[in-house]
């Protein structure tokens, strides 16, 4: 069977890899393979890193990936301090309930979220729950534009539409780009970073696409994250996520704002997205209107569920998708609990697809040097998660993390990079 390595840069329709040495050890403790699958991720993402760099012109950089470094990426959320005080990861009714007949993971960190959530549920999420059903709850809570969803084995989910949908997709798909249009004038490389002078624009939010776009701007590209003045962010969250990038806010239904970013777009090279499949169709940004407003784009589109099936519409985030595919009921057997749902160590799901979609970002700017093609790619959250289920086991590694790997950067103590020498450039 082909290593996940081999598998990801597979799945990024890369040819002979670059050479890369990796210096494992037990890491991101959990009875599934969370090691290989993030070692496989930044592996892949460094190789199309020092792919493009090659391709520039640049001096390629030698790919040395480090599981202890690796390990204080994932979990970067974990270590971030600001003048030495940590972040809450996860609000109070963002957590597992047992319900009537077996449990329910939410999600309510968000205000909207939440309000939802206790719209259906009440103030009293938990005894709420445990009267009813967790089918029952899933259905009722989404309805209503809230967060919840019935705890499932990986066989349930599995033989389930939305989970077949999700097996049928590919772990990256790649779509035609069409015609090839010719840049009058291409970015300029200053620098040894193998980004440096593209222009990304990062609609994204949470965790997994701010990391791609968070990778990117390490690795050198002008990254201008563009959030909706409505919708609030977790401060923790945009801290950790938002290193290296400038950010903004436009209302994209406000005539005034949507003229602005058409402005922004004229100019740019990538467009990141991270909303629900659908959801920015309105405002012209799908993937193939896009590309009809500026040829020769390169567009990387994550979402949770996937572009097709009963669930492609939906909001989700790791922790759900855990839930929901099986993942928190194998987690949970590991434990010293009885039929109760555990967590991986780490957001997995979420920073695994952040650094394939910067991969996917990489291997597209690298071949666009000689085909001025546009490019698509498209990810999502459960996809990674039937990834991480098909890989073949480890033994189970005990024993105590690694000291992480961290960084200043103001007033922030951060993680490092998961790749590379440098620091982290700027706060965001």
């Amino acid at each position: 069977m082909r290593t996940a390595f081999e598998q990801a840069w597979t799945a990024l329709g890369g040819g002979p890899a670059p050479a890369y040495r990796v210096a494992d050890q037990p890491v991101l403790a959990a009875a599934l393979p969370v090691a290989d699958l993030a070692l496989a991720t930044v592996t892949a993402c460094a190789c199309a890193a020092a792919e493009l760099a090659q391709a520039r012109g640049a001096r390629t950089p030698e790919v040395e990936i480090d599981a202890a470094r690796v390990a204080t990426a994932f979990t970067s959320d974990r270590h971030l301090r600001r003048a030495g005080h940590g972040f809450e990861s996860f609000a109070p009714d963002s957590a597992f309930f047992r319900a009537a007949d077996g449990w329910v993971r939410t999600h309510a960190n968000y205000p909207h979220h939440r309000e939802r959530l206790h719209r259906v549920l009440g103030p009293d999420v938990r005894a709420a729950i445990a009267e009813r059903s967790a089918q029952e709850v899933e259905t009722q809570v989404l309805a209503a534009g809230g967060l919840a969803f019935a705890v499932r084995t990986a066989q349930e989910w599995a033989a389930s539409a939305p989970g077949q949908a999700v097996a049928r997709s590919p772990l990256i798909v790649h779509s035609d780009p069409g015609p090839a249009i010719r840049r009058k004038q291409r970015p300029a490389l200053t620098g040894d970073r193998p980004a440096a002078g593209y222009k990304v624009l990062d609609l994204t939010r949470v965790i997994a696409g701010p990391v791609a776009t968070r990778t990117l701007a390490f690795l050198g590209a002008d990254v201008l994250r563009i959030d909706p003045p409505q919708l609030p962010e977790l401060e923790g969250q945009w801290l950790d996520t938002g290193l290296g990038k400038r950010s903004t806010q436009l209302d994209l239904a406000r005539p005034t704002d949507h003229a602005a970013f058409a402005e922004l777009l004229a100019d740019t090279d990538v467009v990141v997205t991270g909303y629900r499949p659908g959801a920015l169709d309105r405002f012209g940004l799908s993937p193939a209107a896009l590309l009809d407003r500026r040829p020769g784009l390169v567009v990387a589109r994550l979402s949770a569920w996937g572009v097709d099936g009963p669930w492609s519409g939906r909001r989700g985030f790791d922790s759900l998708v855990q839930a929901a595919t099986g993942i928190a009921l194998i987690e949970g057997a590991t434990e010293d609990t009885v039929d109760r749902p555990g967590v991986l160590p780490a957001q997995a799901l979420d920073h695994g697809t952040g650094y394939l979609l910067a991969a996917a970002v990489l291997r597209a700017l690298a071949a666009q040097l000689s085909t001025d093609a546009g490019h698509v790619a498209e990810l999502c959250l459960a996809r990674t998660g039937k990834w991480l289920l098909d890989l073949p086991p480890r033994e189970h590694l005990a024993g105590r993390e690694p000291e992480p790997t961290l960084t200043t950067v103001g007033d922030l103590t951060v993680a490092q990079p998961a790749f590379g020498s440098g620091s982290w450039p700027a706060t965001p």
